[in-house]
C-alpha cells in the first residue's frame, strides 16, 4: 500500500534519511519513533507526497509519488487520513464546518453527508461541541476533531502526527484507543510518536510493528507488541 524503497532526503544541503526502506501492507498497525528531530515529521510527509525524496522512490496504492502530475497526487492524497502535529482550523468557522471541510473541497459538499458527520462527531465524543468555535476548544477536543477531519473522506490510511502529544494520559488513551478503532475497520494506521508509554499501551489492544529512525536509516524495534 506504501512503499520505500531505498529513499533518502536532503535539504540545505544536509541529509535528513538515508537508504529508508519499508513496506506498510493494507490493514497493518505501525509506530514510528526516534529522537526529536530525526526525521519522523519528514518520513510520514514522503508517504503522502507533501515531500518527494530526493534519493529512491516511494509509491503509494502501487503509483510512483514522482511520476504523479497535481491533479493524480491530489486525488491520491484522498485516499490518505493525516493528523498534523498542529491541528489547525479556521477559528471564524464552527467545529462541525471545520471537520466537513475535507468534503468542501473535494467537491462532494457538507449536506448530502450530514448523517456521516453526526455519526462521525458522535464517534470522536464531539457531538455537544458541533457548534463551537476552535479556539473554544480544549487540547484533547482538538485532537479529535483532526482525527475526525483526518478520516471524513473514509481514507484506507491513517498517518498520524504525535496525536497525543499536548494532551494528558487519559486523553492519549482515548485517542488510542480510536486509532486502534479504525485499524480494525481495516484501516493502514502509522503513527509517529515519541512516547514510549503510548506503545507500550498498546500492546494489549492491538499487534504493532514499532519503526525507529536512528543514525538516518529506520529499524525495526523489536518483535509485535
Amino acid at each position: 500500500m506504501i512503499e520505500l524503497e531505498n529513499v533518502g532526503y536532503s535539504y540545505g544541503g544536509g541529509e535528513l534519511l538515508s537508504d529508508v526502506s519499508v513496506s506498510l501492507a493494507p490493514g497493518s498497525f505501525h509506530f514510528l519513533t526516534g529522537p526529536s528531530g530525526a526525521g519522523k515529521t519528514t518520513l510520514l510527509k514522503l508517504c503522502y507526497g507533501a515531500l518527494l525524496p530526493t534519493a529512491g522512490r516511494v509509491q503509494v496504492f502501487d503509483r510512483d509519488m514522482g511520476a504523479l502530475d497535481r491533479d493524480d497526487l491530489a486525488m491520491l492524497r484522498r485516499r490518505v487520513g493525516v493528523v498534523h502535529q498542529d491541528c489547525r482550523f479556521l477559528d471564524h468557522l464552527p467545529l462541525s464546518e471545520n471537520i466537513a471541510l475535507p468534503l468542501v473541497v473535494s467537491g462532494r459538499g457538507q449536506r448530502a453527508e450530514d448523517d456521516n458527520l453526526k455519526e462521525l462527531m458522535s464517534w470522536v465524543g464531539l457531538s455537544s461541541r458541533a457548534e463551537a468555535l476552535p479556539p473554544e476548544l480544549s487540547g484533547g477536543e482538538r485532537q479529535r476533531a483532526a482525527l475526525a477531519r483526518a478520516v471524513i473522506m473514509s481514507p484506507d490510511v491513517v498517518l498520524a502526527d504525535e496525536p497525543t502529544g499536548n494532551v494528558d494520559w487519559d486523553m492519549s488513551q482515548r485517542l488510542l484507543h480510536l486509532l486502534v478503532e479504525l485499524n480494525r475497520m481495516g484501516k493502514t494506521v502509522l503513527i509517529a510518536t515519541h512516547d514510549l508509554s503510548l506503545i507500550r499501551a498498546a500492546k494489549s489492544q492491538v499487534q504493532a510493528r514499532v519503526l525507529r529512525i536512528s543514525n538516518k536509516g529506520l529499524q525495526l524495534a523489536g518483535a509485535d507488541l
